[in-house]
C-alpha cells in the first residue's frame, strides 16, 4: 500500500483543512464539499483526512461493522451476540463516478435467490463505508441515480435495497466528502444541502507559498516514506487533539445567546428551510470542542456561518457561493456574547473592526475562509470587462479589426445585462434515446419505467422476474426439478428494459449581429437564453455556446455541463456588425459532427436565437454565387438532413415583421417561437415535443400550424 501524503504537510488551505477536522470531531456535522480550480490540493487533503481518525471499535467478523456496545439489530449479518470486539482504522471508500448501482448499494446473487431461497447478499460501497468516509472526487459529474441513492441514505442513515420480492436493509452512516471543480458543472440543490460545510479553494497567488508546495511534492515522490516520517510528530499530535475534542464535545454548552446569533444569521441570509440552522450549530459546537472550551463563543458562530451558509445561498446555478461577512457582522453584533473576554477593549472596538477574520479557533487565520482571498483575483477581472466596455468602447473597437469590423453595418456595442430570466416550457428530442441520465427526452435507460424484457447484454443488472420465470418454466421437466424452487439456468435470465428521460446536448447559436444590437432587445434576447441555460442546468444537459456577427461565426463555449460558464460568456457578449446566419449554421453543423463522435448516444438539441435576416456570407463554404440568404437555408437544410432537432427563437421586432424566423424555421425542420411565446404560459401547445412541429412540416398547413403556436 502507498504511503499517503501527510495531512498536516498541505501548504496553506486552512479553513479547507479547518472543515475535515471539524467534521473528524464531529460526524454530526455532516460532511465538506470542497470547491475549486484543478491543481489545489483537494483530493491531496481530503485522502490525508483518514489518519487522523480515530480507530473504530467494531463486532468481529460483520461485514456492516456494527458496534459492540449497540449493534444495528436489523444487521444482515446479525443478530450479534454482547461481547467485546475489535479495533480497525477508519475507512474511507472512494466512489468512482462511473460506478454501477450494484457496486454502491451491493448486488443480490439472484440466481440463488430464485433457485433456494437465499439472501446471498454482497454489500457495496455504502456498507464499507459506514461509520467511516465516503469520498466522491468530481462529485458534481455523478450520475442522477447515484445521487439518489446517497440522498437516501444521507437522509435515512440506512442503505435499502429491494429487488423483485428480496429485501436488504442494513445501518449506512457515514462523513460525506465531495470534491469539484464548477467549470465541469454544478450539484444538484438536494445533494448540494446534503453537505453540511463547503470550503472554496485557490492556488496561493504568493510565490514563497508555492515554491513550499512544489519543494514539499517533490520531496514527497522522491521518499514517500522518509517523508511521512518527518512530518509523523506533527500529524500525532493533530490526531491527540482530535481525540481530545471527541472528549470533550458532549460537555460543550451551546447557550440561548449562541442559539440566537445562530437564527439570526440564518434568517438574515434568508437560508432555506432548518437544515442551515442544525448544521451551524453542530460546527459552532465542534470549533469550541476543537479549541479546547466547553462555551460556544460569536466567533465560533461567525465561522461556522462562513462555512456552512455559502452554498445554501445559491438561489440559480448563476449565482456565485459567497456570503457578504459585512452583514454577517453587523447581524452578530446585535447579540453580544454573555460573558465577553476579560479585556474590555475588543467590545468597544468590534464595530470598527467589523469582525476580525484572524480569530480562527487554533489560533491561526481561521476566521476568513480562503474564498474570500481566492475570488478577489476573479472578482475585478469579471468587473473589468464591464467596465472597459461601457467606459472604453471606443477605444476597443479597433482593437477587434475582424471581418465584424470590415462589413461593419454599425459600430461595435458594449456588452448589455440580460433580462430577469423565467421559467419555459420543456423542449425535447423525438424518438427514444439512449443517452446519459437526465430529465429532458425520452431514453432507454437503467431507471424508469419497465417496457418490456430482452436477453442481457452482458452483467445482469435489472431482472424482469416474469420474462425470466416464464423462460425457464417450459423446461423444469427436463431438467429434473424435483424441490420446491425452480431450476434456473444463466439462458433463462431475462434484462428489464426502462424507459425514463435523458439529458441533451443543447447547441445555442445566437445572433450577435447589428440587427440585434438594440440595448433593450438584447437584454430580452440574453434573457430568453439565460432561461434556456436555466433549464439545461435543471435538466442535466451539456450546453454549448455559438455566436455569429460580422463576417465570422465563433464557438464561444465548446460543449460543457458548465451552464454557469455559458451565462457568463452570453454576459459578455458583444453585438454590432452584419448578419452572417449561414456562417452560423456551419458552425452548429461542424461543433455537432464532432460532439457525435465524442459521445454518440447524447443527441442534440439546437435553438438558433435571431431574428431570421442574413445580411452577409461571411465564411459559408467559400460559395459566392449564392446570396447569403440562399447560403443561410442551404446550411439549414443540410443540419436537417442530419436529423438535427431545432427550435428557432424568433426575435424580430417591430411594427412590421418579415417573418424570417419563421422561414429559417422551415428549412431547419422545427418549430419558430417568438421570445414572448417562450415562456411557460405562453409555450403551450408548442413545443411538447420537437416531434409535433418535425411532422407538421409534411403537412400544407405547417406554416400555419407555427404561426398560430
Amino acid at each position: 500500500m502507498s504511503t499517503p501524503y501527510p495531512f498536516t504537510a498541505v501548504v496553506g488551505q486552512t479553513d479547507l483543512r479547518l472543515a475535515l477536522l471539524l467534521n473528524a470531531v464531529s460526524p454530526a456535522v455532516g460532511g465538506v464539499l470542497v470547491r475549486g480550480e484543478k491543481g489545489t490540493a483537494k483530493s491531496t487533503a481530503v485522502r490525508a483526512l483518514s489518519a487522523l481518525l480515530p480507530q473504530v471499535d467494531v463486532v468481529s467478523g460483520c461485514r456492516f461493522s456494527c458496534a459492540p456496545t449497540a449493534p444495528d439489530p436489523a444487521c444482515p449479518d446479525g443478530p450479534h451476540e454482547p461481547g467485546p470486539g475489535g479495533l480497525r482504522p477508519a475507512r474511507m471508500v472512494e466512489l468512482p463516478v462511473g460506478a454501477s448501482e450494484d457496486r454502491l448499494v451491493g448486488a443480490l446473487d439472484i440466481e440463488r435467490a430464485l433457485a433456494e431461497g437465499v439472501k446471498a447478499f454482497e454489500p457495496g460501497l455504502l456498507a464499507d463505508a459506514h461509520r467511516g468516509i465516503l469520498y466522491v472526487d468530481e462529485v458534481n459529474l455523478l450520475h442522477d441515480h447515484l445521487i439518489d441513492l446517497l440522498l437516501d441514505a444521507a437522509a435515512m442513515g440506512a442503505s435499502y435495497v429491494e429487488r423483485e420480492g428480496v429485501s436488504v436493509r442494513h445501518a449506512a452512516r457515514f462523513l460525506l466528502v465531495g470534491t469539484m471543480n464548477p467549470e465541469e458543472g454544478e450539484l444538484r440543490p438536494q445533494l448540494l444541502d446534503r453537505f453540511g460545510l463547503t470550503v472554496e479553494v485557490a492556488a496561493s497567488r504568493e510565490p514563497a507559498q508555492r515554491v513550499e508546495v512544489v519543494r514539499r511534492r517533490l520531496a514527497y515522490e522522491d521518499d514517500p516514506a522518509g517523508f511521512a516520517t518527518r512530518w509523523a510528530g506533527d500529524e500525532h499530535e493533530v490526531r491527540a487533539r482530535v481525540v481530545a475534542a471527541r472528549a470533550l464535545l458532549p460537555k460543550v454548552s451551546l447557550g440561548d445567546t449562541a442559539l440566537l446569533q445562530i437564527a439570526a444569521t440564518c434568517a438574515g441570509f434568508e437560508v432555506d428551510g432548518m437544515r442551515a440552522d442544525i448544521v451551524m450549530a453542530r460546527t459552532a459546537t465542534a470549533l469550541a470542542a476543537w479549541a479546547g472550551r466547553t462555551d460556544v463563543r460569536k466567533e465560533d458562530v461567525r465561522q461556522a456561518a462562513l462555512l456552512a451558509l455559502p452554498h445554501r445561498r445559491r438561489r440559480n446555478p448563476f449565482d456565485a457561493p459567497g456570503l457578504d461577512e459585512d452583514m454577517l457582522d453587523r447581524i452578530l453584533d446585535e447579540f453580544p456574547d454573555e460573558e465577553p473576554e476579560p479585556d474590555p477593549e475588543p467590545e468597544p472596538e468590534g464595530p470598527d473592526d467589523g469582525g476580525p477574520g484572524d480569530g480562527g479557533p487554533d489560533g491561526g487565520p481561521g476566521g476568513t475562509p480562503p474564498q474570500d482571498g481566492g475570488s478577489q483575483d476573479p472578482g475585478p477581472s469579471a468587473e473589468a470587462p464591464e467596465t472597459s466596455e461601457s467606459g472604453e468602447a471606443p477605444a476597443e473597437a479597433p482593437e477587434t479589426p475582424q471581418p465584424a469590423a470590415q462589413e461593419s453595418a454599425g459600430p461595435e456595442q458594449a456588452a448589455v445585462r440580460a433580462a430577469e430570466p423565467f421559467r419555459t416550457k420543456m423542449l425535447s428530442v423525438p424518438g427514444l434515446g439512449e443517452g446519459a441520465s437526465g430529465r429532458r427526452s425520452r431514453a432507454r435507460t437503467a431507471h424508469g419505467r419497465t417496457t418490456g424484457a430482452q436477453r442481457p447484454r452482458g452483467h445482469l443488472t435489472k431482472l424482469h422476474l416474469t420474462a425470466t420465470i416464464q423462460a425457464a418454466a417450459p423446461h423444469q421437466k427436463a431438467r429434473g426439478r424435483d424441490g420446491r424452487g425452480l431450476v434456473i439456468r444463466k439462458d433463462d435470465l431475462r434484462q428489464a428494459t426502462r424507459e425514463g428521460r435523458e439529458g441533451n446536448l443543447v447547441l445555442f447559436v445566437v445572433d450577435a449581429s447589428g440587427s440585434m444590437a438594440a440595448r433593450q432587445r438584447m437584454s430580452a434576447v440574453k434573457g430568453a437564453v439565460l432561461s434556456l441555460l436555466l433549464d439545461a442546468y435543471q435538466r442535466r444537459d451539456k450546453v454549448g455556446l455559438i455566436t455569429f456577427r460580422g463576417a465570422t461565426a465563433e464557438l464561444a463555449l465548446p460543449p460543457t455541463s458548465s451552464v454557469d460558464a455559458a451565462a457568463a460568456r452570453l454576459e459578455q457578449l458583444p453585438t454590432g456588425g452584419r448578419t452572417p446566419l449561414a456562417a452560423g449554421l456551419l458552425k452548429a453543423h461542424e461543433v455537432l459532427r464532432i460532439e457525435r463522435l465524442r459521445d454518440p448516444s447524447r443527441r442534440p438539441l439546437l435553438v438558433v436565437v435571431t431574428d431570421g435576416r442574413a445580411t452577409s456570407a461571411g465564411n459559408a463554404g467559400g460559395r459566392t454565387d449564392s446570396s447569403p440568404r440562399e447560403l443561410a437555408g442551404h446550411s439549414a437544410r443540410l443540419l436537417q438532413a442530419g436529423g438535427v432537432a431545432s427550435v428557432v427563437v424568433d426575435c424580430e421586432s417591430g411594427p412590421v415583421r418579415l417573418g424570417l424566423a419563421d422561414v429559417l424555421a422551415r428549412d431547419l425542420g422545427g418549430p419558430a417561437v417568438t421570445l414572448d411565446g417562450l415562456r411557460a404560459d405562453s409555450l403551450a401547445g408548442l413545443v411538447k415535443n420537437v416531434r409535433t412541429a418535425v411532422t407538421s412540416t409534411a403537412s400544407p398547413h405547417s406554416s400555419s400550424n407555427r404561426r398560430a403556436a
